[in-house]
């Protein structure tokens, strides 16, 4: 099978690459061979290609910076999918698509379903939906896939981040009023690799799924996990997301109801503590 992937530096898009089923052709696209800015471009080379299937795992992800560019990240995030899925669409190809759960307003304790009605609190969220709907209108074969706090080894993440301050300082405050599932990409790459070829082979549904890793935690006790998994000792104190603002409010509820996609897909929530001592191997295999 010949897979189109747009994106190949992101942290997604890496481990589509490392992932790639035995059989698959897989074709990446960088930012120096198709720039999301120009959606008719990126429509034009899946067109070129021709390929069995589509994965998008580019996106504008700086969630604060989208704030002051919000029409920068739409066309990214809105417009260039939309094109991309209308390309797919018409060549009788599926459409991988990854979203996120920052089209919810992220209120209650409620894991979101798919269906649940989305209110993006900012504009990268506001963004990622508009690209949704895009994918949705072009009317063919397509997988949206939604996650949450995505990391691995590639590229910056929390993970990283607290490895570094975790050496360097003995306390850290860090929230813990914010709730979600941690997900490696390495998982996240596997889902879509068998979505497409599900999708590819007239298998499976399309429509909108939840992935997010389990167990739910918040921010503070992914941090903790971090620390004894990579032997550090760092005094982590609990703080509220009001002592720690941001340009772009936070979802303070990201559980991820994920049933839909084990029972069209028989994908599993996988165990964000497992992807972490990979993530931790592999960075520690790279040192």
């Amino acid at each position: 099978m010949d897979v189109l992937i747009f994106g190949a530096s992101g942290q997604v898009a890496r481990e589509l690459a490392l992932q790639a089923p035995e059989g698959v052709s897989a074709t990446h696209l960088g930012r120096d061979r198709a720039d999301l800015g120009d959606p008719a471009a990126c429509a034009a080379a899946i067109r070129a290609a021709a390929p069995q299937a589509v994965i998008n795992a580019a996106a504008y992800t700086a969630v604060d910076r989208a704030e002051e560019e919000e029409e920068a990240a739409r066309v990214v995030n809105g417009e260039a999918p939309a094109a991309m899925a209308a390309a797919a669409a018409a060549l009788g190809v599926p459409f991988i698509h990854i979203s996120t759960d920052y089209v919810f307003a992220g209120d209650g304790e409620a894991p979101w379903r798919p269906e649940d009605p989305t209110g993006p609190l900012g504009a990268y969220g506001r963004t990622k939906l508009a690209g949704e709907e895009g994918v949705r209108a072009a009317g063919g074969a397509h997988a949206i896939l939604r996650t949450s706090w995505v990391f691995s080894a590639h590229g910056g993440n929390f993970v990283k981040t607290m490895l570094r301050l975790g050496a360097e300082r003995d306390r850290l405050t860090i929230v813990a009023d914010q709730i979600g599932g941690p997900t490696p990409a390495r998982d996240i790459a596997r889902a879509c690799w068998r979505m497409a070829q599900a999708l590819a082979a007239g298998q499976g549904a399309s429509g909108t799924y939840h992935f997010s890793g389990s167990p739910d935690v918040s921010w503070a006790d992914f941090a903790r996990e971090i620390f004894a998994q990579a032997g550090l000792a760092p005094e982590v104190v609990d703080i509220p997301t009001s002592d720690f603002p941001t340009p772009a409010v936070r979802p303070p509820n990201s559980r991820m109801d994920c049933s839909s996609l084990k029972a069209t897909f028989g994908i599993e929530r996988p165990d964000w503590r497992a992807g972490l001592a990979e993530v931790l191997a592999d960075l520690s295999a790279a040192a």
